[in-house]
């Protein structure tokens, strides 16, 4: 293990764990880590970018949640039609910034609003996304504990595929800092 202190940027990119996928999160991995709620990520995270989702497998893993009473918030910068479409499907709220209907990820207003409306504190709620300069970094700087997850799907917009690249770099250096 690295005896160096890692950098403030370097921990402020760095998630709490790490998973395979959003689903593999239970009630009781929440309670193991004493967490209370979830704010969600959407595209790539529980649904491929520009596409529905597995509606069934969605759903399934959300029923558990809902009867443990696990608070849920979604955070998303998707395209607002999405966003409240997913939503309004699966009965979720949605928290954005005011006047946009989107959250503005990585600014940690949207964080800070679902942490008020989820009535946690922050260190309470997993933040679960696929990205670290998104939901990972304004997770981090609102004091969420923070859950990356692989990417649904290797389709993304231009300027994701672009962050892609810089995540696999910040990637690699946190498996070096663990040697």
């Amino acid at each position: 293990m690295s005896t160096r202190a890692n950098p403030l940027w370097l921990k402020l990119l760095t998630p709490k764990a790490q998973l395979e996928s959003a689903f593999e999160i239970t009630p009781a991995w929440l309670a193991d880590r004493n967490l209370r709620g979830l704010a969600l990520d959407i595209d790539n995270t529980l649904a491929p970018t520009h596409l529905p989702g597995n509606e069934a497998q969605i759903r399934a893993w959300l029923e558990p949640l809902h009867q443990a009473k696990i608070p849920i918030r979604v955070v998303s910068n998707g395209h607002s039609n999405r966003i409240l479409g997913f939503c309004q499907l699966f009965k979720l709220e949605f928290v954005g910034i005011s006047g946009l209907r989107m959250a503005g990820k990585p600014i940690p207003n949207a964080f800070r609003r679902a942490c008020r409306e989820l009535g946690l504190p922050a260190d309470q709620i997993a933040m679960v996304g696929d990205q670290i300069f998104t939901d990972v970094l304004g997770a981090n700087l609102t004091g969420m504990y923070t859950v990356l997850v692989k990417p649904l799907s290797e389709k993304s917009m231009p300027h994701t595929k672009l962050i892609r690249n810089l995540e696999k770099l910040v990637l690699a250096r946190l498996e070096h800092e663990k040697m």
